[in-house]
C-alpha cells in the first residue's frame, strides 16, 4: 500500500468536484476548492476521521466495500478506480455495476454517421449517448429523466412501447437475454437487482422470458418505429459490443431507395422539432 500517493490521489479527486455536482449547497465559506473531506466521507458511508487518514497517509489498509463507497462519492473513472485499488495494495476486482461512462472517440463516432441514427446502450439498456439523428427518430433523451432513459423499463412497463411495430419481439427477447447475463456480471449491484425485480413484477411479458433462462446471442433485428411526424420507419439495427465497458453501440439504419430513408433524411434535417407546430414567441 503507498500511502502516501493513495492520499495525494484522493485529495485530488476530492478538489475536482464541485457541492453541486453531488447534489449538495454550496454555501459562502469555503476556504478549499471542491468537497470536503467530511462531505466525501458522508457520500462514502465512512467516517470523517478515517477518511482524513486516508489523505493524511496515516490508515490501515482499506477494505474494499471502503474503496467502493470513495470510488463513488468521488465518482471515479473506471481507469481512476483501478489506480486507486492499486495504491491501496488491493487489486481490483470486476466493477461493481455496469459503466455509463462513454469513450470520447465513441461519442465522435456517434457524431460521424449523419445518416445513421446511434445510441450507446449500458448492459442495462439504459441510453447513456446518442446522436442527433436518434433524438429526432427514437426520442429527445435529454428531455426525459436519467431513469426513464432505459428502454427495458421504457418497453416492458409500457411508457415506450409505442415505438414499436414490426420487430418488437425481437427486441423484447433478445434484451431479457442480455439483461439476464448483466445481473450475472454484477451480481452485487443494486440498480441491476432492482431493474429485475421492477420488470419481474410489473411485467407478466418480461417473467416469462425471464423464466426461460437464455443468455445466447441476438441477431441482427430489423424493426418498424412509429413516428408521430413522418409515420413507420422500418431500420435494420446493427450493433458494436464496447467490451472494455460492457456497452454496445445500436446503429439504424434505412434501406437505399426505401420510403424509410427519406423519412431518416428529413429527420436529420428537422431533427427534434414539430414540423407544422407553431413557433413559441418571447
Amino acid at each position: 500500500m503507498d500511502r502516501r500517493e493513495l492520499g495525494s490521489f484522493l485529495r485530488s479527486r476530492r478538489e475536482r468536484i464541485s457541492p453541486e455536482e453531488v447534489g449538495l449547497p454550496a454555501g459562502r465559506r469555503r476556504r478549499t476548492p471542491g468537497l470536503r473531506r467530511e462531505e466525501v466521507a458522508r457520500l462514502a458511508f465512512i467516517s470523517p476521521e478515517y477518511y482524513t487518514r486516508l489523505e493524511q497517509a496515516r490508515a490501515p489498509r482499506p477494505s474494499r466495500e471502503v474503496l467502493a463507497g470513495v470510488a463513488r462519492a468521488l465518482r471515479l473513472s473506471d481507469a481512476e478506480r483501478d489506480h486507486m485499488h492499486h495504491l491501496a495494495g488491493s487489486p481490483p476486482g470486476p466493477p461493481p455495476g455496469p459503466s455509463r461512462e462513454v469513450r470520447p472517440s465513441i461519442l465522435a463516432l456517434l457524431e460521424r454517421l449523419p445518416n445513421a441514427a446511434a445510441i450507446v446502450l449500458s448492459a442495462t439498456y439504459e441510453v447513456i449517448a446518442w446522436n442527433a439523428l436518434a433524438a429526432a427518430l427514437l426520442e429527445d433523451f435529454s428531455a426525459v429523466p436519467p431513469r426513464e432513459r432505459n428502454l427495458l423499463r421504457r418497453y416492458f412497463l409500457g411508457s415506450g412501447r409505442e415505438l414499436f411495430s414490426a420487430g418488437a419481439d425481437g427486441f423484447a427477447g433478445s434484451a431479457a437475454r442480455r439483461l439476464r447475463a448483466a445481473a450475472a456480471r454484477y451480481p452485487e449491484d443494486p440498480e441491476v437487482a432492482g431493474l429485475v425485480r421492477e420488470l419481474l413484477e410489473g411485467s407478466a411479458e418480461f417473467a416469462g422470458l425471464w423464466a426461460s433462462h437464455d443468455v445466447c446471442a441476438r441477431p441482427a433485428l430489423c424493426k418498424t418505429l412509429r413516428h408521430p411526424v413522418v409515420g413507420p420507419v422500418s431500420v435494420v439495427c446493427d450493433v458494436l459490443d464496447i467490451a472494455d465497458r460492457d456497452q454496445q453501440v445500436v446503429i439504424y439504419t434505412a434501406e437505399p431507395g426505401t420510403s424509410s430513408e427519406e423519412a431518416m433524411r428529413l429527420l436529420s434535417v428537422v431533427g427534434t422539432q414539430r414540423m407544422g407546430a407553431p413557433e413559441r414567441q418571447g
